[in-house]
């Protein structure tokens, strides 16, 4: 295949159903008055803009690999780049509803092991490299992204912490206690499920594990996943505000107002403060080295240095 590029001016070249592009159809639409809400996308993107060429010398061409996380929805010219542990369960719930010829009326109703089934939602990179660039250049772009230490607790509980990961715990557990940990027990070795989050820092920061495999796409950075300084968002939304600017997506596309993003409901969730507890017993070099690493998520989506880490 071929190798392609995102042009410049994707941003101005979406066409929305009026034949618009997506900030032209913002600004002159009834349902969207002058909001705060749309300075604040105005913002993000200028931020990300900027971070992105201060920070970035070379633009590589993308490969049909880089696009596997771009879900597409060829009804509303709709692209979403999903992050593991940013709401995508429910947003490829809600994705699937969109492109679901009805089928699909709920997204609640939707289990959640089946929004994550490949078949049931496309992804950018199945399709042909002019329809690739096509869609690039015309479709409306969104992610959504979140503190990366806050993302990165939640994917370690959710991954290490829980009984029923088996999967993980045989993959990614033996693997880190075997290397990671002093004396570990024959049941530690063999099962994987007890592996400490200081452990799990020690692998992240290991030359080696990087060299044998990308890192995981629960822990993988979001500028590895989704590419945003050769694919240009036109919406950046954010965890701490998910309701408020996944309904701003909706409207923009002029999704069906019966099809409603997900409440939150969860009381486990990962916050700021539980994250500080997990960062306690990692050592100031560690915690360098580990933010160094999510660095760029950090700048590019204009998340301060958290105040619990001892690095400054």
């Amino acid at each position: 295949l071929t190798p392609f590029s995102a042009s410049e001016d994707m941003r101005s070249n979406w066409q929305g159903k009026a034949g618009r592009s997506p900030l032209q159809a913002l600004y002159e639409s009834d349902q969207f008055e002058q909001s705060s809400l749309q300075a604040v996308h105005q913002q993000r993107r200028e931020m990300l803009s900027n971070v992105c060429s201060r920070y970035t010398r070379k633009r590589r061409l993308l490969q049909p690999d880089d696009l596997r996380h771009l879900v597409v929805d060829d009804t509303h010219g709709l692209l979403y780049c999903y992050v593991p542990k940013v709401a995508c369960t429910n947003w490829k719930r809600v994705m699937m509803v969109l492109t679901g010829q009805g089928k699909y009326q709920d997204p609640l109703g939707i289990p959640a092991h089946e929004a994550h089934v490949p078949s049931n939602l496309r992804t950018l990179s199945e399709y042909s490299v002019p329809e690739i660039n096509y869609r690039l250049r015309s479709y409306l772009k969104f992610v959504f992204v979140r503190e990366p230490f806050e993302r990165l607790v939640s994917a370690y509980r959710n991954k290490f912490t829980l009984s029923y990961n088996t999967a993980f715990h045989k993959r990614y557990g033996t693997k880190i206690i075997r290397r990671h940990r002093q004396e570990p027990s024959d049941h530690a070795l063999e099962r994987g499920d007890d592996v400490r989050f200081e452990e799990f820092v020690y692998y992240l920061l290991d030359p080696r594990t990087q060299q044998e495999e990308p890192f995981n796409e629960h822990w993988e950075r979001v500028h590895s996943l989704c590419h945003p300084c050769i694919i240009h968002y036109d919406v950046v939304g954010k965890y701490e505000t998910l309701a408020e600017d996944a309904n701003y997506i909706l409207q923009l596309v002029g999704a069906d107002t019966s099809v409603k993003f997900p409440a939150s409901s969860k009381t486990t969730r990962t916050t700021d403060d539980m994250t500080a507890q997990f960062f306690q017993d990692i050592s100031p070099f560690y915690q360098r080295r580990l933010f160094n690493l999510y660095k760029m998520d950090y700048l590019l989506f204009n998340y301060s240095i958290p105040s619990y880490l001892r690095i400054r």
